[in-house]
């Protein structure tokens, strides 16, 4: 997965922080690329305080900007600067010691309590990265490389991205009327994943990176699936 960049290059206990203040950019890039660039800006001593969210919060605009466009963490010099300050700033304000990992021990690692501060009642201190496709993902992200383990993990759904869209349409679980990928849409997908997974050992977004890598590479047949 495009994650991956930062294996062996991020120390763990620096991971939710490089992976939260790096999802919050919306994620409409090549992922691969998005990855490697905050691989290559950790490994910068010079650039490597931004993903700390006190330094970014409490940093200087035009030296944030600088630090998030010399290895292209951010392609957009004006909003993306302002998003990366205002979520370090949500994370500094939920957090003893202005981390993600104090922020999430706030809530006591629950995913109901994080969706109600992030999602409800300070929904505007977390701009993309409250918004249903990412957040789920997010969530799933720290789990698989953060280690984090979650307290009401069923509430996860599925990240309906566009892969997701494409893939639930491939295997028959929506119409093709999904890849409008409006709102409603994706939450249709979302829900039918939940329906699909009920009873069973999975919760939805645990398909998620199957479903991702199978649209990526262009739909081969499934073991066992006839040509």
């Amino acid at each position: 997965m495009p994650e991956d960049a930062l294996i062996g290059i991020v120390p763990d206990e620096d991971l939710p922080n490089v992976l939260t203040l790096a999802m919050s950019l919306n994620y409409q890039r090549n992922a691969y690329t998005l990855w490697q660039s905050v691989a290559h800006a950790y490994q910068d001593e010079g650039t490597r305080w931004i993903f700390r969210p006190l330094a970014a919060s409490a940093g200087d605009r035009e030296e944030l900007r600088s630090a998030l466009l010399r290895h292209r963490v951010a392609l957009q010099p004006n909003r993306h600067p302002e998003i990366w300050q205002k979520v370090a700033q949500g994370i500094s304000d939920f957090s003893p010691d202005g981390s993600v990992a104090g922020m999430l021990e706030s809530v006591d690692y629950d995913i109901a309590a994080l969706i109600d501060l992030m999602q409800v009642r300070r929904k505007s201190s977390f701009p993309y990265l409250s918004g249903p496709k990412i957040f789920h993902y997010w969530l799933y992200v720290l789990e698989s490389y953060a280690g984090i383990s979650w307290k009401s993990r069923e509430l996860i759904t599925i990240a309906p991205d566009t892969h997701i869209l494409q893939a639930s349409v491939q295997l028959g679980l929506c119409s093709e009327k999904v890849l409008n990928g409006s709102t409603s849409d994706r939450q249709e997908v979302a829900s039918a994943w939940e329906t699909a997974l009920k009873g069973s050992d999975f919760a939805p977004i645990d398909v998620h990176t199957p479903l991702w890598l199978w649209s990526r590479a262009g739909f081969p047949p499934l073991v066992g699936q006839s040509c």
